[in-house]
Order: C-alpha cells, then structure tokens, then sequence
C-alpha cells in the first residue's frame, strides 16, 4: 500500500511539472518580440555595411601599397628621377590622410578631391612606368601596374555594392525609425551617405 501511495505521488508530481514546463514555453514573455526582431536587423545592417566598407578601404589600401611597391621598383632602376619619385612618394602618404570617412563623404567635395588625386596619381605612375625601356623584360614593373589598373577598376564595383547595403539600411531606419527609438543603442539613427547620391535627405 505504502508503495502504492508513493507511486501515485510521484506520477502527479510528474505531471504537474510537465504542465508547469508547457505553459512556461507558451508563456509570451519568452517569445521572440518585435523589439529583438528589430535590434537582430539593425545589427545586421551594421555588420554588413562594415564588412562592405571594411572591404572596399583594404583594396584601396592594396592599390596604394602597390603604389608604393611601384615607386620603390622605379627609384631602384632610375636613379636620376630621384626627386621626382620621392615627390610622388610625398603625395602618396597625403592620399591616405585625404580620404573619406563615412562621415566625411556626407561632403562630395571630399570625395571628388580623393578621386581626382587618387586617378592623377595613378594615370602619372602607370604612365611613368610604361615609358621606361626595361619595361618590356621587367615582370616586377609589369605585374605592379596590372595590380593597380585592376584595383582601380573595383572601385566602383564596390562602391555601389556599399551603396546598395545603405539604400537598405536607410529604407529600414525610415520604416522604423520610431520603435528603434524605444531600442537603447549609443549609436545614432542617422541615415548613412551614399556615394552615387552624397547628400541623404
């Protein structure tokens, strides 16, 4: 009978904590909210936008190394351009500090003045380059101005994969925009910048 009793207890005792566990599951409290459905999209457009930028400032870093690369590669086989390499070499390390940021591009100035001094330097290097004799036999020469003619060819390719990411992310703040608000981020709700389109109303 004892054994009886303590049977029958322990299977209610199952019970109630199998029903305890079902309504703790099909509590709404526990539920996937709006709230961290939106803050899962924000941070996603935040990770991709990164990525797309992240990806796009290395290559043209790449470019600017191969820049460099090239210059020292000229400076080795024209001992008398000296001067001029060396002025080159001055105007590549103001490229860097010219370019713009994803705050700065919001001003198209900026941007159109790294293009316009980013492509004078190419055209001039490439040019300089190809004019020399051991051109022709000099693998190094040729590879580094393949290398910075292909890169400054994917700019543009990755500017408008950047810019499709933001169209994005901008047309996502504007449909959300209010509830975002009730999300605590530090960062701002600020529409990005776009390259084919600076200004963002």
């Amino acid at each position: 009978m004892r054994t009886f009793i303590s049977g029958l207890f322990i299977s209610i005792c199952g019970v109630v904590l199998m029903n305890c566990g079902e309504k703790k599951a099909n509590d709404p409290n526990t539920t996937f909210s709006k709230a961290d459905s939106l803050t899962d999209s924000y941070l996603a457009y935040q990770d991709s936008m990164l990525q797309s930028w992240n990806i796009m400032i290395n290559d043209d870093n790449q470019k600017i190394k191969a820049m460099h690369n090239l210059l020292h590669e000229l400076l080795i086989t024209s001992t008398d351009e000296r001067d001029q390499l060396t002025k080159y070499e001055e105007q590549l390390d103001q490229l860097v500090r010219l370019r713009y940021t994803q705050k700065s591009m919001g001003n198209a100035d900026v941007i159109e003045e790294y293009d316009f001094a980013s492509t004078t330097l190419v055209s001039e290097l490439i040019s300089l380059a190809e004019l020399k004799t051991e051109f022709a036999y000099n693998n190094t020469l040729q590879r580094l101005v393949d290398d910075i003619r292909t890169a400054d060819q994917r700019v543009d390719n990755y500017r408008e994969e950047y810019d499709v990411i933001v169209i994005k992310y901008n047309r996502f703040l504007e449909n959300n925009k209010p509830h975002l608000k009730e999300i605590n981020h530090s960062d701002s709700l600020e529409k990005k910048h776009l390259f084919r389109m600076v200004s963002v109303e």
